[in-house]
């Protein structure tokens, strides 16, 4: 399987808040780094992150490539990330950030195995 495909169904799963089909794509000893700098560890804690994240119907984020590479079984991409969201009192405001996230391919899969956000 390319990666392309797989990183597709991946930032789809997000952007259409598909939490199974989000976890489909994610290792389960998979970390993440939010922008706050809180660490998540594993798919249990990753997924319950999402749950309540995806259960949130306010937020909204568009995606650009900015850069793909591919090295034999792993892969990486940088994303440019247009986040809108509202705040604790209702007010919208909106975040652009960088998002990088880092695949392995196991058993013919491409799995998430890290993802770090970093606030521009």
């Amino acid at each position: 399987m390319e990666f392309s495909p797989a990183l597709a169904a991946h930032l789809r799963a997000i952007e259409t808040r598909d939490l199974d089909g989000f976890l489909a794509t994610v290792h389960p000893d998979a970390t993440v780094i939010l922008p706050n700098g809180k660490l998540l560890t594993g798919i249990d804690a990753i997924g319950e992150f999402h749950t309540a994240w995806f259960g949130d119907p306010d937020w909204s984020l568009k995606t650009e490539v900015i850069r793909t590479e591919t090295f034999g079984e792993s892969a990486f991409v940088v994303l440019s990330v247009a986040y809108a969201d509202l705040d604790p009192e209702g007010r919208p405001y909106e975040k652009s950030y960088y998002l990088t996230l880092y695949f392995a391919r196991i058993d013919g899969r491409w799995l998430l195995v890290h993802d770090q956000n970093t606030f521009s």
